[in-house]
């Protein structure tokens, strides 16, 4: 399993069970986002008699899937997961923690000028990105899923091919893994107009406040 950036690698702390030291690959550090598929690439060639799945999400895949083509080229068979998130749904989840609305982590079209935040809901136009479309364009195969159980046998026909193989499934931006229930020291802006960046400096400063060194 190899992954990189956003929330999918605390996600696979909680959820993934590795049984070996070589079932789990992250690139922990820096949340380097385009990491995985070329990683993924990189751990089948280091061990071509093992299975590859790569997790990655929609933001990450638009930074860099060439690797497909390689792997397509090179006879190298990977099993790639693209969760179409609508954008960047880790920051965004973090910027609206922050009182700043998910700006800038929608792929929307502007509204009236304006590119809206998450409060926006859904009366928004998406960008229509086909990550379908664009892997088969590379030279895999693709499969697309609407459901879990669509998802559960692309998983399985992927395992069963000897092929690249890319799985494309879109989730909820707004639904995720329960969090670690505690507090993450991002600092918000000291100053600002928006009420809700205002009211989030407020509590950053209450929980900055409780914080206790150990080192």
């Amino acid at each position: 399993m190899v992954n990189a950036a956003g929330s999918m690698p605390g996600d696979l702390h909680k959820l993934w069970r590795a049984r070996h030291p070589k079932n789990f690959h992250m690139e922990y550090g820096n949340s380097c986002m385009g990491y995985e598929i070329a990683g993924g690439l990189g751990a089948k060639m280091a061990a071509p008699d093992r299975d590859v799945y790569i997790i990655v999400g929609d933001g990450s895949y638009l930074m860099l899937s060439s690797d497909l083509a390689t792997a397509v080229q090179e006879g190298i068979k990977l099993t790639v997961i693209v969760w179409d998130n609508g954008g960047f749904k880790s920051i965004g989840s973090l910027s609206r923690s922050l009182g700043q609305d998910g700006f800038g982590t929608r792929f929307i079209h502007r509204k009236d000028g304006v590119l809206v935040g998450d409060s926006a809901g859904e009366a928004v136009e998406p960008l229509a990105i086909d990550y379908a479309a664009n892997a088969r364009s590379l030279g895999a195969d693709v499969i697309e899923c609407a459901t879990s159980d669509d998802y559960a046998a692309a998983i399985k026909a992927a395992h069963d091919s000897t092929r690249t193989t890319v799985i494309v499934i879109r989730n909820d931006r707004y639904e995720g893994v329960p969090s670690y229930e505690s507090w993450w020291d991002v600092q918000v802006a000291e100053v600002s107009e928006m009420p809700s960046v205002q009211e989030a400096r407020k509590n950053w400063e209450s929980k900055r406040a409780e914080e206790r060194y150990f080192l």
